[in-house]
């Protein structure tokens, strides 16, 4: 079962106005240099589409990068309990956390879970849920898997540039991951006003469908 926390409702910063006060300062005492803030992106940071980003799991060291991106949900593929550390951290930047236990591929007779992959597909194409950061624990597999399954599905990359992405981050690794990639054929449903734009064009129901 998905694990959705949901953050106490607070209002996003990034957009702030700023106000610009004009006082005599020359009687004023120096101030102090700010201190320096470094900018690290969690491993294997990357932009996947407007709006959806993917990545290896954040550390704190990270926050401050994902602050600027002012996201609005996080999708955690991994089987690990989330660090309590980034639990506080999304609950004070009020993002929405959805976590989906899926376990390593590469261990015996585990398999990628569907149901998972289109849950996190149907989040992606709602524009009320972005900006979206999609992660597992390094950022190869399980976030490939479903970065591979909306290029195909939702987006309609061919086989050969989905696996070409896929192997950039995973390398030589993951036949099983492919060939799930490759069948994988869900129906998917959406509104069309919240669409994503980078969505691709196809035959569509009246309702908003992709099968």
């Amino acid at each position: 079962m998905a694990t959705t926390v949901i953050a106490p409702r607070q209002p996003c910063t990034c957009n702030h106005t700023h106000h610009h006060h004009h006082n005599n300062t020359q009687d004023a005492p120096p101030r102090r240099s700010p201190q320096k803030q470094f900018i690290v992106p969690p491993l294997s940071f990357q932009l996947v589409a407007t709006g959806v980003y993917r990545s290896g799991y954040p550390l704190e060291i990270n926050f401050p990068m994902l602050e600027r991106l002012c996201l609005k949900t996080i999708i955690y593929l991994g089987d690990q309990d989330y660090l309590p550390e980034n639990l506080a951290w999304c609950s004070s930047h009020n993002i929405k956390l959805y976590h989906y236990r899926q376990p390593a591929v590469r261990e015996p007779f585990v398999s990628n879970d569907p149901t998972y992959i289109s849950e996190a597909l149907t989040i992606l194409l709602d524009r009320r849920n972005h900006p979206v950061l999609v992660h597992s624990n390094k950022g190869k597999h399980r976030a490939g898997v479903l970065v591979g399954c909306m290029r195909r599905v939702l987006q309609g990359w061919s086989l050969a540039a989905t696996h070409a992405e896929y192997g950039r981050y995973a390398g030589e690794k993951g036949e099983a991951d492919l060939e799930f990639i490759e069948l994988f054929n869900p129906e998917l449903t959406y509104e069309e006003e919240w669409a994503p734009r980078w969505l691709r064009e196809g035959p569509k129901k009246a309702t908003g469908a992709i099968n």
